[in-house]
């Protein structure tokens, strides 16, 4: 039961994720943070959670008889 809620949350957040891939808010800003762009801080923070979105779906989402199948043929 609970496997099956975790799938589904990581899975809209996914799509949260999707819908905040374009930062329209951000695309004529000229404000500087740290003395970057903030557009550009926005993106590297973008690429930090997508990468941990990545993590979390591979850990929790990837399909177990895929995971059983490689297990299997990497036994001797």
């Amino acid at each position: 039961m609970q496997s099956t809620f975790v799938r589904r949350l990581l899975y809209v957040a996914l799509f949260v994720l999707y819908l905040l891939h374009n930062d329209l808010w951000f695309w004529d800003d000229p404000q500087l943070l740290f003395g970057l762009p903030i557009g550009l801080l926005y993106h590297i923070g973008f690429c930090l959670a997508a990468a941990l979105m990545m993590a979390l779906l591979v850990n929790y989402a990837w399909p177990r008889h895929l995971r059983d199948e490689e297990e299997r043929e990497s036994l001797p």
